[in-house]
């Protein structure tokens, strides 16, 4: 039987994090604050060079989309979402169970033309 592979990706990432000489269980209130800083700072460093990958400067004429290291930088950031999830006490079921609703609560708000916020329309997540 095949292991499922979200499953597998937390379990590893929980090991490279323990390599690394970071247990996230068991963490008291402030180290939770703290590792959710540190992971929310490397996510936004590996956003930054995402874009890095892109051709974004419209003024400069000799940049190129690569493409390879644009992939790199995706796995870089899901490196970091998957701890961020383990330090808010997220198994890989939970970010499932948790984005087949978000996806249903976006589905409804592009039927409805999204027209209005409701702030409450996630609470059930």
């Amino acid at each position: 039987m095949s292991e499922d592979k979200l499953e597998q990706i937390f379990q590893m990432q929980e090991q490279l994090n323990r390599r690394i000489g970071v247990d996230l269980n068991n963490l008291s209130p402030e180290e939770q604050t703290k590792w959710v800083l540190n992971y929310t700072r490397a996510l936004t460093q590996e956003t930054s060079e995402l874009v890095d990958s892109v051709p974004w400067k419209w003024w400069a004429k000799y940049q190129e989309l690569d493409l390879q290291n644009a992939r790199v930088e995706v796995v870089d950031l899901f490196h970091f979402l998957v701890s961020l999830a383990q330090v808010l006490g997220m198994t890989a079921e939970d970010v499932f169970q948790s984005y087949v609703k978000k996806n249903e609560v976006n589905h409804r708000r592009q039927d409805s033309g999204y027209s209005a916020k409701d702030a409450g329309d996630s609470k059930h997540i």
